[in-house]
């Protein structure tokens, strides 16, 4: 398992892979004996595994077939000899769970379809009941030494219930398919339930960066998370979101013209065909895959250039799929009749306009089509990454042969040398097929070339590398992140030095690190747990506490009168000690603060009224822009536009920018947490001196204590303290400690 050993001082731990999928990498028959399942997810993965050299993995899935129990029983033997376990789904549940919520509601809004959605409750219900089902077999199998990958859109809960029962395991899931838009996303009813289910990952990967986008975007609106770089901080746990285009076994494409079987079929096409050019389409049959249009666009060329007839041949492949399902027969019925009808009204004794096959191809008869054909139509609606235009590119070692390739498949972000259209216009559709059938063979060879060295650098097995490449870095970022995390050992050790200490002082942050971050500044007052932990830690004699904020003085004076504590308030601005009045530590003419908050103001205003939810709150000696309220993914544009005129604003007006936690304050310069600080620290030889904080004012305090300080950022992230802790909640928990005698 050399692919985990990357960094085997650190990962070296992790031996084992847990694939979990919807299919199992075989489908069982009627008689029980097991066939290799259709599709690229099935058979990338198993190149994958075979050509690194992973040995030691499971893969956990469905067999694809209604079984009962006596026969289940009988394909769980036959798939254990091949590292698979089959789990069970009765018809019923398979029924809502497959084709109703998967079927009728992911794929058509993931598709960017959905009008197709039916939002049928008895169906999510079914969803959940089925992740669990896959959740409890998996556990079975997860052990210290194992990584968890989890695939597609049918387990996209299954991550965060892993998670919550196994919280060390490391997770990684990969999306097959598109994901939307925010504004298609968010039609779903149980978005955020999805967006939950997906954040028990450390890896989440997309194809294009487009949907990996689409989906950072989704977070930010549906839930108010941001990221850093795709890096997500959830529930103290760091994520990772990423862009892996699949790719595909390009030697085994490439090298496939060289045997003898695939050799005899080419030549028998040609020669069936030798005075015509061929137009080649194969797909699964889906109303995502543009099929009907290619039809309509063939009829197009063929009503414009009556030159071409008996010159050109549309060999259209339609791959069996759902036929249970109505939609999908009824799409059938219409392809057939559009067959018929272009058939009926051009076709001739000794000509076929359109060769209509309902049926699967197998490798070798894919391939040979792959080598016969001119032309080759791959354009649909909507695809996430669409491997057949790859394998068309990769088996044509001959460097001929044209690609059309719809703008919206995954797999035109990487193969641009082809043909780009949008399947939407039938005309656009129509002229690229004439150009394919008159472009020279010169040029074919270049575009061809360009498109197989970017295939062949990556395949199959770089992306499966670049993907747990990725986890493991991931890993190694949550292991850093924990040696700086305080521990039960080192609260220890602070307790000790802080009874041992004749004289502390404690620097307290409030929002965000003694109470939870809130929606509006005036919500954020203390309860009585916090007030009487305050009370308890300031009697213990020779111990200063100091609440150190950005809040107004009345706030603060309001919230804790009656205890004895020393307070900081606007950031610096002012200093209280116990039983005595507020000093101000900047001195300003009041006319240049008057001046200086109009004029911010105004622009501010602006900004609210072009950031719904925004708002404004004025202190003293500064003012501050609150967004937290606001739509995020709007709000980081006008932000940066504030930001930006601010500082052109401020830059000759002696005024700070400070940037927090979706807030930004502009208040005068030359005054921060940390000098407020060491007005305390003048005045007292401290042999204990502790501070906490989560915000960007934190790191002026963190920064300008002394070496011996004890400093503790609130969250995770950057920062000159020198431990973390992950919420307010753990923050208590260590003062409580301080109080106790236990």
């Amino acid at each position: 398992m050399d692919i985990f050993r990357k960094k085997p001082d650190i990962f070296g731990k992790f031996e084992k892979l847990i694939i979990v999928s919807n299919r199992l990498p075989f489908s069982v028959k009627s008689d029980l004996s097991l066939s290799k399942s259709p599709g690229g997810l099935v058979s990338g993965i198993e190149t994958f595994l075979k050509k690194s050299g992973i040995k030691n993995y499971v893969w956990i899935g469905w067999p694809g077939a209604n079984l009962n129990k006596k026969n289940f029983e009988l394909v769980k033997t036959k798939a254990k000899k091949l590292n698979c376990y089959p789990v069970f789904i009765s018809h019923k549940l398979l029924e809502k769970f497959y084709n109703g919520f998967c079927n009728k509601i992911l794929w058509p809004l993931f598709h960017s379809l959905p009008s197709y959605a039916v939002y049928d409750e008895s169906y999510w219900k079914n969803y959940i009941v089925v992740n669990e089902i896959f959740c409890e077999e998996t556990l079975k199998h997860v052990t210290e030494d194992s990584v968890v990958w989890i695939h597609d859109y049918h387990l996209m809960l299954l991550p965060q219930m892993l998670k919550k029962e196994a919280p060390n395991t490391l997770i990684g899931f990969f999306l097959h398919i598109p994901f939307p838009p925010p504004e298609i996303f968010m039609q779903l009813p149980w978005k955020k339930e999805f967006l939950e289910g997906l954040l028990g990952c450390d890896l989440i990967g997309f194809h294009i960066y487009e949907y990996t986008a689409n989906f950072l975007r989704t977070l930010s609106r549906t839930l108010g998370i941001d990221h850093k770089m795709g890096e997500i901080m959830y529930q103290e746990r760091v994520i990772k979101v990423d862009t892996f285009p699949m790719g595909i076994d390009f030697d085994l494409f490439h090298n496939a013209c060289e045997k003898v079987k695939i050799k005899k079929l080419v030549n028998k096409i040609k020669k069936r065909f030798k005075n015509q050019k061929i137009v080649f389409s194969v797909d699964r049959l889906d109303y995502t895959k543009g099929i009907y249009n290619r039809l309509l666009a063939y009829e197009k060329l063929l009503e414009r250039r009556p030159d071409l007839h008996e010159k050109v041949v549309l060999i259209m492949v339609v791959v069996p799929s759902r036929e249970e399902v109505e939609h999908y027969q009824r799409m059938r019925k219409q392809l057939e009749e559009k067959v018929s009808e272009i058939n009926g009204k051009f076709g001739k004794i000794d000509w076929i306009p359109v060769l209509y096959y309902y049926r699967f191809l197998n490798f070798e008869e894919l391939v040979t089509h792959y080598l016969a054909v001119d032309v080759i139509l791959v354009t649909p609606l909507k695809d996430g990454m669409n491997l057949i235009a790859k394998e068309f590119i990769a088996s044509r070692k001959d460097q001929r042969g044209v690609l059309i390739l719809s703008e919206f498949a995954g797999s035109a972000k990487e193969l641009g040398e082809a043909f780009i259209v949008n399947p939407n216009s039938i005309s656009e559709l129509s002229y690229a097929i004439e150009n394919a059938l008159e472009i020279s063979e010169k040029e074919q060879r270049e575009r061809i070339r360009i498109m197989q060295e970017r295939l062949k650098r990556y395949d199959i097995v770089k992306w499966g590398k670049d993907f747990f490449y990725t986890l493991t870095d991931v890993e190694e970022r949550k292991i850093a992140l924990k040696t700086k995390l305080l521990t039960t050992e080192v609260i220890k050790q602070i307790k000790k030095s802080f009874e041992k200490a004749s004289s502390r002082i404690l620097f307290l942050d409030y929002d965000g690190t003694l109470v939870p971050l809130v929606s509006k500044p005036y919500l954020a007052s203390p309860d009585e747990e916090l007030k009487n932990l305050l009370k308890a830690l300031s009697n213990i004699p020779n111990t200063d506490v100091v609440i150190i904020s950005g809040r107004k003085k009345e706030d603060l004076v309001n919230w804790f009168d009656g205890i004895r504590l020393n307070f900081i308030s606007e950031h610096g601005m002012f200093v209280k000690k116990y039983n005595k009045d507020w000093e101000t530590l900047l001195h300003l003419p009041q006319e240049f603060v008057r001046e200086f908050k109009e004029k911010i103001k105004n622009i501010l205003e602006t900004y609210v009224d072009r950031l719904p939810r925004s708002f404004i709150e004025e202190k003293e000696f500064s003012i501050v822009f609150h967004y937290r309220n606001a739509d995020q993914e709007l709000a980081s544009l006008r932000v940066a536009e504030l930001i930006d005129e601010l500082l052109m604003v401020t830059s000759n007006l002696n005024l700070n920018l400070i940037i927090g936690n979706k807030v930004i304050e502009i208040r005068p310069a030359g005054i921060n947490k940390g000098i407020a600080a060491n007005i305390f620290l003048k005045e007292k030889n401290y042999d204990f001196i502790f501070a906490v904080g989560d915000d960007t004012t934190d790191e002026d305090l963190f920064r300008d204590l002394p070496e011996n300080a004890i400093t503790i950022k609130v969250g995770i992230g950057k920062s000159f303290a020198k431990y973390s802790v992950e919420s307010y909640l753990k923050v208590r928990k260590l003062l409580n400690a301080l109080v106790t005698n236990e």
